[in-house]
């Protein structure tokens, strides 16, 4: 297990490289050019440019997240042609690089979404809360609010130029089915995968965030079900999954170790979060700590460890903790993601020693 930080660069996070190196047993940084949207060129002078800070600070490089996919690709328009050309053309700058896995999603006009970006929990800090009831309310509200409360951060797949077209975007995938998004899907990786193969570099597709349609929008990386379809329509050991226990564990009927057990040599990255659902629907995100919310995460790490997983792991999503949520990233806190990552490897240290002794 690579145990890895998201990092929004040093320009765009109030987290430096070097708070990071102070955190036992993170050997990597998952990175990206944060400043494009989907679409743009990503130019080998600020890929190598981001790159060299890390590899500077004794870290490495192997997962970016995210590599956004254009909607004309997602709609299924003339023009994703182009656009796969591009995305093409940053897979193969990537791989001179260092890069191992590329993290991207295929989900329509919304990334992971959540009504509430800093909701206070009982025991003081705070965190990202969805309320189910609230996606009743008219897009354009819930964005306006959303953005609001984001205060000068960006969030992926909510830019702001973006979301003003929001109407526009509602528009263009009218007609886009559950159907036509799995072949529109399917096009893009038939296109991709043979030079992710040339280039060894894996595709890690995130699931649904959460793990049901919103807004009558289709979302198709959702269940076992759905995860098994997109890995067997483009059989290649290259298309394969970012697995993130709090997307999926938003669906309290997704076994997430039975889906690890299942899909484990497929996972190329792992998101490690936990979230607490509510019999109403709504879910709210806590510590890493599995009796904290209702995913497992013990669990969910002797699924990894069973299967001698060596891929790459981050704490994902962490509670804002000692009022630093007046200057951090919603869900991007430095503290609880650090506490997390102890708890995540002191439950893998735990197994090894067990497993070292020849007990189950």
């Amino acid at each position: 297990m690579n145990m890895t930080w998201r990092w929004y660069g040093q320009d765009n996070d109030n987290i430096m490289l070097d708070h990071i190196r102070q955190i036992p047993g993170v050997t990597g940084i998952v990175w990206s050019l944060h400043e494009k949207v989907a679409g743009e060129v990503w130019e080998m002078e600020r890929i190598r440019e981001v790159a060299d800070q890390i590899t500077g600070k004794g870290f490495s490089t192997a997962v970016v997240e995210s590599v956004n996919v254009h909607d004309d690709i997602k709609i299924g328009l003339p023009s994703r042609d182009k656009y796969i050309d591009i995305y093409i053309d940053t897979i193969r700058k990537l791989a001179t690089v260092g890069v191992k896995v590329i993290c991207y999603n295929f989900m329509p006009v919304f990334d992971w979404t959540r009504t509430e970006l800093y909701k206070e929990l009982p025991d003081g800090s705070n965190a990202l809360f969805y309320e189910k009831a609230a996606i009743s309310e008219n897009p354009r509200q819930m964005v306006d609010r959303i953005l609001q409360g984001a205060g000068s951060f960006t969030m992926p797949g909510w830019e702001p130029e973006r979301l003003a077209k929001l109407d526009e975007l509602f528009a263009a995938y009218a007609d886009v089915t559950e159907e036509k998004l799995f072949d529109n899907l399917k096009y893009f990786l038939e296109q991709i995968i043979p030079v992710c193969e040339e280039v060894d570099i894996k595709m890690a597709i995130h699931p649904d965030d959460p793990a049901w349609p919103i807004f009558g929008l289709p979302r198709i990386i959702r269940s076992r079900d759905t995860i098994r379809r997109m890995l067997d329509m483009v059989d290649s050991p290259y298309n394969g999954l970012t697995f993130c226990t709090g997307s999926l564990g938003t669906n309290p009927e997704n076994d997430l170790p039975a889906m690890i057990r299942e899909f484990h040599d497929r996972i190329h990255f792992a998101h490690i979060r936990n979230v607490k659902v509510f019999d109403n629907g709504d879910f709210i995100e806590v510590s890493h700590r599995g009796k904290d919310g209702s995913v497992d995460i013990a669990e969910v790490v002797r699924a990894y460890h069973e299967n001698g997983f060596k891929g790459y792991v981050r704490p994902d999503h962490g509670r804002h903790l000692w009022g630093e949520e007046k200057n951090c990233r919603p869900g991007y806190g430095l503290y609880d993601r650090a506490l997390g990552i102890m708890y995540l490897l002191g439950v893998w240290d735990s197994l090894d020693n067990a497993t070292s002794k020849g007990v189950e």
